[in-house]
């Protein structure tokens, strides 16, 4: 089967999901009224999800009726895998999406450094073993893996997927509130400071360029989601503009090409800074209930 066919898979089965969700309307689940401290609806009207705005219950409700299955992928190869992997994994199995079906997808380069978990009912987990150049940085060895493997494994066995790094855990529930079409994750630091500060990338000439004055969050590229088709042009795109500033010489990372990559292609939900907090810093009140931290790697 060409690459064409297999692409047209990822949408028709992306496309059947989003009439199944069209049962349940944005008003029916998300109370944005329930943290007037923080910024709860972005200017296009997607919901920034924080704990204290959304009903389980309903959310629960509806999705126990739909059969669907969710991909977690993570990448840890080299150095990555020893001290984090493992930890990573226990939580996850502990703490995401429980009580529905999960299947793990693991990037690593070899299955020697695999960790033993006794996985939760639901889970299942796949190992895809690297064999992108290694000259390339990691970001681009992990998007050109991910994309290569949601066309040709992940399409046909996921209605939705994330993609994490693999320095964090799981410290409370991640539920049903996390799905959506596109899910960008804000930048726990950036989410508290002036957008005119941003770090965006502002060399005219690279692909992932935003003019000063324009822009909406600071995204954090440790946690992103979506359809496999909608992860698929994220890391397609990703992967263009790198080749695009090779060109010319520049070089601009991976989180700088997502902030562009959401400032043109809106994301339909939002996670607030809750789910991707760093572990070395007291969190401020805005953030009540740190559901995933984010290991240092100094300390390894």
């Amino acid at each position: 089967m060409n690459l064409s066919k297999l692409r047209v898979l990822v949408m028709d089965r992306g496309a059947c999901l989003k009439n199944q969700e069209e049962e349940l309307e944005l008003s029916d689940w998300f109370k944005p009224r329930g943290r007037p401290d923080v910024i709860t609806t972005t200017s296009w009207l997607a919901p920034v999800v924080w704990e204290g705005t959304f009903s389980r219950k309903m959310l629960e409700k509806h999705y126990r009726r739909q059969n669907f299955t969710t991909g977690l992928a993570v990448f840890a190869t080299g150095r990555l895998a020893d001290p984090y992997l493992e930890l990573f994994l226990n939580s996850a199995n502990k703490y995401f999406l429980t009580g529905y079906r999960v299947i793990f997808y693991i990037m690593m380069d070899t299955f020697i450094k695999l960790p033993q978990i006794k996985w939760e009912p639901l889970r299942q987990f796949k190992v895809f073993i690297v064999t992108e150049s290694r000259w390339w940085d990691n970001d681009v060895v992990r998007m050109k893996s991910l994309a290569k493997h949601i066309i040709w494994d992940i399409q046909g066995e996921v209605d939705f997927l994330f993609s994490m790094t693999v320095t964090q855990i799981f410290q409370n529930n991640v539920g049903v509130e996390v799905l959506g079409e596109l899910v960008a994750q804000l930048h726990g630091w950036w989410y508290f400071k002036d957008r005119a500060s941003f770090p965006y990338e502002r060399r005219p000439k690279s692909a992932a360029y935003i003019p000063f004055g324009q822009g909406d969050f600071y995204y954090d590229g440790a946690f992103v989601g979506g359809t496999p088709q909608e992860v698929l042009n994220l890391a397609e795109e990703y992967l263009n503009g790198v080749i695009h500033d090779l060109g010319l010489r520049l070089n601009s990372s991976y989180e700088k090409h997502l902030n562009k990559y959401f400032f043109l292609r809106k994301p339909t939900k939002l996670l607030s800074p809750e789910y991707n907090w760093d572990a070395d810093f007291y969190p401020p009140p805005q953030v009540q209930y740190v559901k995933v931290a984010q290991q240092s790697k100094r300390r390894h």
